[in-house]
C-alpha cells in the first residue's frame, strides 16, 4: 500500500508469451533486467537453465525492447541489465577495464553474461535501443543469494560444520556491497547513453558497459576472519566460537578466477560516483540482518 504504483509478477523471463504481456500491459520506458540464472559453479552441473534464462530469457527482453517502439509510444528509452565480472576470465591484468579484452570465459555462467553483452549490442545497432550493462563484482548484503561465499559461510558454521575456502584461501574478489549496487543502477538508468556519430560518419549505437565494483579487492582468509567477528559480534555466533576448527583449505574449483578487481573510473567519469561501502561495515549489516531473519523468529 506504501507503494501503490509498484507490481509483483511472477514469472519466468523465458516465457516469451508472458514477457510480450508485461511491456504490453505496462509499456515499460526503462527496463532494468537483473532476471539470471547466477553462480559459476552451478553453470557446470546444470548448464541447461542457463541456457534456457540468460539466453533464450534475455533474447525475450531485447525482442520485447525491440517491438516496443511499434507497439506503444516512445517505446524503451533505456535497457540496463547485469553482466558479470566472470566475463573476464583468466585475464591476468588487475584492475580489470571495460577496456580490456573480455572473451576467454572459464565457466558457462561467463559466457552467457559476455553473450547478454554481444546480443545487447547488437539490438542496440539495428534498433536503436539504449542499452547499458553493468558487470558486478561479487556482490553481497542483506538478503541476498544463499549460494554465496558470505551466506554460504553463515548457514554452515550456524549448524557447526565445516567451510571450505578455495586455493587455499589464496583467491582475491572485490566485494561490493549491494546498497553500491542499488545507488549505482539508479543513477545509471535515468541516463541512457546518448546517440553520436563515430570518426567515419556513421552512427555508433548507444551502448555502454560499466564496471560496478568496489575497486578494492579482499584476500578470502581475511574475508572470512572479518565475517566471523561480525557474526560474534551480532550474536549469531557464540563469543567462544571455535573458528579456526571449523575452516577447511581446498584447491581452486573449476570455473574459478584467483582474483577480481574493477578498474570503475569510466562510472566515475560519467556519474561522479563509486562503490565504497566497506567490507566489515557491509558484513556488519548483513550479520545484524541474519540474526534478525533467522534466529529472532
Amino acid at each position: 500500500s506504501s507503494y501503490p504504483n509498484f507490481s509483483f509478477l511472477k514469472g519466468d523471463i523465458a516465457d516469451k508469451q508472458l514477457v510480450d504481456c508485461v511491456f504490453t500491459q505496462y509499456e515499460p520506458k526503462i527496463v532494468v533486467n537483473m532476471a539470471a540464472q547466477a553462480g559459476v559453479r552451478n553453470s557446470i552441473t546444470n548448464p541447461d537453465a542457463y541456457i534456457e534464462s540468460n539466453i533464450i530469457g534475455f533474447y525475450n527482453i531485447l525482442e520485447a525492447c525491440r517491438h516496443s517502439y511499434q507497439r506503444y509510444e516512445g517505446g524503451v528509452n533505456h535497457l540496463v541489465f547485469a553482466s558479470s565480472s566472470s566475463v573476464y576470465g583468466s585475464n591476468t591484468k588487475v584492475p580489470y577495464s571495460t577496456e580490456d579484452m573480455a572473451d576467454n570465459p572459464v565457466s558457462l555462467y561467463a559466457a552467457t553474461k559476455k553473450s547478454n553483452e554481444l546480443m545487447a549490442h547488437a539490438y542496440s545497432k539495428l534498433y536503436d535501443i539504449p542499452s547499458t550493462g553493468l558487470r558486478f563484482f561479487t556482490v553481497y548484503g542483506p538478503a541476498g543469494r544463499p549460494d554465496m561465499a558470505y551466506f554460504d559461510f553463515t548457514n554452515k558454521l550456524v549448524k557447526g560444520e565445516k567451510i571450505k575456502i578455495f586455493n587455499y584461501g589464496n583467491c582475491k574478489r572485490d566485494f561490493t556491497y549491494v546498497d553500491d549496487i542499488v545507488e549505482t543502477v539508479v543513477r545509471v538508468m535515468e541516463r541512457p547513453p546518448e546517440r553520436s556519430v563515430g570518426e567515419d560518419g556513421l552512427p555508433l549505437p548507444p551502448y555502454a558497459i560499466y564496471n560496478i565494483g568496489n575497486n578494492s579487492p579482499e584476500n578470502l582468509l581475511d574475508f572470512v576472519d572479518i565475517l566471523q567477528e561480525e557474526l560474534v559480534r551480532a550474536g549469531v555466533l557464540p563469543a567462544d566460537f571455535d573458528f579456526e576448527s571449523h575452516k577447511e583449505l581446498v584447491p581452486m574449483q573449476p570455473g574459478d578466477v584467483p582474483v577480481t578487481f574493477a578498474d570503475t573510473s569510466a562510472l566515475e567519469r560519467d556519474f561522479g560516483f563509486k562503490p565504497s561501502t566497506p567490507l566489515r561495515e557491509g558484513l556488519r549489516a548483513f550479520a545484524v540482518w541474519y540474526k534478525d531473519f533467522y534466529l529472532n523468529k
